[in-house]
């Protein structure tokens, strides 16, 4: 075969090209698994295309397989797939394809091998192996696709023009894969897409957001990033980021591109963690920049409140992209709104309190945040970094000691809401909240100790101020 496969994928192509022989079909291996195979990346994605019934042929292998795996099948788009040994085996009749303006859905027909690597994506996509027992494991490469794998180019192999037009979720994939794979997209490509972006506004949101999940999730998302603006696709599906861009000066003074320092602290949260949600947080950390933006005489430029605002623009951007609306929005939300808490706590003077309000106020979130705040340390000016970096390793021994220390931590405080009520034989009211309130803040500014005891005699003082007295003894 020209692609080196392991014993167990030998094994299965045999049984399909078999399976097919019997039907007197073609079939051929094509698409992400034979590119990722010649590249020497993991793939567990296996895609067969054969000049007749996928459906049937997907049915046919499955009966070899002991156990028999379930296939499922899609009669709609001519279909089907089953699970083997990890891998996700996908079956489809070759096809035509032509598409209406108005939609990426396409007129499918039967067509030849030839017809189905034609309407693919991109050349790297377009390679084949053939499993039919005339030129079993031979590639079949019509458009070069080995050559721009060589040479790292994204490429079409119609004109760019038909082939986004057709279906503009194609401009984010060929993005996603230079992300991806660290590919150059060919310059005529890379002109089609900014020629064709506002096409991008048929495509639903959902589907924009898996390809840009993908991009972020890439080992360097800022390549992406980099490519959607240049080409004016971010601008089409994610305006706010597009707003962070440029730098302006007023009387010699300038702020820093806030668009490309995000794309940096992206890169730096990347390196970091693996975790979608806190690269999020990266991209959203100074959203609310753009609004807050002002110049002040004698001082140059300010954003106060960025991190509230960013707080607020967080849920309205996850709505308008379709990303989920709950614990992850809330997760990322939180970490915009304190993004700048744990740099200002490295001044000498900072109390145990604000360190422990930080302890209260991040919870479990806590080195997310500490990830998030490190990466957000950038300068072209090397000394500065290593200053502040010192400076926020400083910050986390002091946040563990006082931790250590106090727990606050995800703190539940000694008396809760339930108890106060009992203690003074009173209904949910403001009354309580304002007990509460008082015993939380009396506990993290160090007032009291975080104990049940002090807690208690604390919690009947306030009491005592708002006239009420206390029928449990405890």
């Amino acid at each position: 075969m020209d692609i080196a496969c392991t014993i167990e994928e030998e094994k299965l192509f045999e049984r399909v090209a078999k399976a097919a022989d019997r039907m007197a079909v073609s079939c051929y291996l094509i698409g992400g698994f034979v590119r990722d195979k010649l590249l020497n990346r993991p793939c567990k994605d296996v895609d067969i295309v054969c000049t007749g019934d996928g459906i049937a042929l997907a049915h046919a292998v499955a009966d070899t397989l002991r156990p028999k795996p379930t296939v499922s099948f899609f009669k709609t788009f001519g279909t089907a797939q089953f699970r083997m040994n990890g891998f996700d085996v996908e079956f489809v009749g070759a096809r035509k394809e032509s598409y209406s303006s108005h939609s990426r859905k396409p007129d499918v027909t039967a067509g030849t091998i030839e017809d189905d690597q034609l309407r693919r994506d991109f050349t790297i996509n377009a390679l084949a192996i053939s499993l039919n027992k005339s030129d079993y494991g031979k590639l079949v490469d019509p458009f070069n696709g080995i050559k721009d794998l060589e040479d790292k180019i994204i490429r079409t192999p119609l004109g760019p023009d038909i082939t986004f037009s057709d279906d503009p979720l194609r401009m984010m994939r060929a993005i996603r894969f230079a992300t991806q794979l660290n590919f150059e997209i060919y310059p005529e490509t890379f002109e089609a897409i900014t020629r064709n972006k506002e096409r991008i506004r048929i495509i639903s949101k959902e589907r924009i957001t898996d390809e840009l999940n993908k991009i972020i999730m890439a080992v360097k998302p800022s390549i992406g990033f980099d490519l959607l603006f240049r080409s004016g696709l971010l601008k089409e599906i994610f305006p706010q980021m597009v707003d962070l861009s440029g730098v302006e000066i007023v009387e010699g003074k300038g702020h820093k591109d806030n668009f490309y320092h995000t794309l940096q602290v992206l890169d730096n949260v990347a390196n970091r963690s693996d975790s979608l949600w806190l690269r999020w947080a990266a991209i959203l950390h100074d959203i609310g920049k753009p609004a807050t933006k002002r110049f002040e005489d004698g001082h140059g430029w300010t954003f106060h409140g960025h991190e509230v605002v960013g707080q607020k623009m967080t849920s309205r951007i996850f709505r308008e992209l379709k990303l989920p609306q709950h614990e992850q929005m809330k997760y990322v939300a939180k970490l915009v709104a304190l993004h700048l808490r744990p740099i200002s706590l490295s001044k000498e003077d900072i109390t145990d309190s604000a360190m422990r309000r930080l302890l209260f106020d991040a919870g479990d979130d806590l080195e997310d945040l500490m990830i998030l705040c490190e990466s957000d340390i950038t300068s072209k000016n090397k000394l500065k970094v290593k200053r502040y970096l010192e400076n926020f390793e400083l910050v986390k021994e002091r946040l563990k000691a006082v931790e250590e220390k106090d727990q606050v931590r995800n703190w539940q405080p000694p008396v809760d809401g339930d108890e106060i009520m009992q203690m003074f034989n009173i209904p949910p009211s403001r009354q309580v909240g304002v007990i509460k309130t008082a015993l939380r803040e009396a506990i993290l500014d160090g007032i009291i100790p975080n104990e049940r005891e002090a807690a208690y005699k604390y919690v009947l003082d306030i009491a005592a101020g708002l006239g009420l007295q206390a029928v449990n003894k405890s």
